[in-house]
């Protein structure tokens, strides 16, 4: 079955296309019910670049002397937006922490955030939820995973920046198809980067996309990590990228491009994921496998 190339029906699923399912209800299972304490007993860390096992703590001494860090996530994992939290929170008490971005921030939430950001650093007191809606926080990124996160950095004495695209810059992208250039995330890899992303793009839409539609979302799919990188090497340093593995890829993906724009090495990549996924050297340097949650039930629209 084809899809038309219909811009309505196309642009959610640009939007969301390598995010991992972020539109879902809370995990449940043992990493969902982790306290901050227990984060650092959750599942299994990997130095991929010599196969040795880490503590938490180990972990966070490597991350803590990096000056950019990008950590990659299952969206729907409240285990990963726990880890990050602890991570954030521990990272800022052994150097001060220059910057966090976020993909779940657009541009047009940034004023926003430069705005609500001062008054949570006077500790009023306030619910999540009324902080969510001064946010504008969209719905397709569910509170109930992200909000103590969001909490966390926004009450946090550095600076919170949005790393995505706005939804009227993916509208024009859609229509322009521009293609990003740089050797390592376009011309020098032979197609390949553009051959592993249009397969995760097929996967992701059971091999039911038509070409129109794939190089649409391929477009805006490397547009949108070429803006991670250069929000990234803007940002504060030390800074922390916080988005969907994929993103985070090495091999794939805001590392790329961050080559590209510099020249230079790419930023240390540390991806979540449940326990029984493949994650190699080439796409990271760490990875921390969670305990596998219960299957989350996606929620309507």
């Amino acid at each position: 079955m084809k899809f038309p190339l219909s811009l309505a029906a196309v642009l959610p699923a640009c939007v969301l296309a390598l995010s991992a399912c972020s539109s879902v209800a809370p995990a449940t299972g043992t990493a969902s019910a982790a306290t901050a304490q227990d984060v650092r007993q959750l599942g299994e860390i990997v130095d991929l670049r010599s196969g040795q096992r880490l503590t938490a703590e180990q972990l966070l001494a490597q991350l803590a002397a990096a000056p950019r860090v990008i950590v990659g996530e299952q969206h729907d994992q409240l285990s990963h937006h726990r880890i990050e939290q602890w991570l954030l929170q521990q990272l800022q008490g052994q150097r001060p922490q220059g910057s966090v971005l976020l993909e779940m921030l657009n541009p047009d939430q940034q004023a926003k955030v430069d705005k609500v950001k001062p008054w949570l650093q006077t500790d009023p007191v306030v619910r999540p939820e009324h902080v969510a809606e001064l946010l504008a926080w969209q719905p397709s990124w569910k509170w109930a995973q992200y909000g103590d996160l969001v909490m966390t950095v926004m009450r946090a004495p550095y600076p919170v920046w949005s790393a995505n695209l706005d939804r009227s810059e993916i509208k024009q992208l859609f229509v322009d198809q521009p293609a990003v250039q740089g050797k390592h995330s376009n011309l020098a890899n032979d197609g390949k980067v553009h051959d592993k992303l249009k397969d995760i793009i097929r996967v992701m839409h059971d091999n039911q996309i038509d070409a129109p539609r794939l190089a649409a979302m391929l477009s805006v799919q490397q547009q949108r990590d070429r803006r991670m990188a250069e929000r990234l090497l803007a940002a504060p340093a030390p800074a922390v990228l916080i988005a969907g593995a994929y993103h985070a890829h090495k091999d794939l993906g805001v590392p790329l491009h961050v080559q590209d724009l510099t020249g230079g090495p790419a930023p240390l990549v540390l991806v979540l994921a449940q326990q029984g996924a493949t994650v190699l050297a080439p796409q990271a340097d760490f990875v921390w496998y969670t305990p596998v949650a219960a299957p989350a039930v996606a929620s309507a629209k």
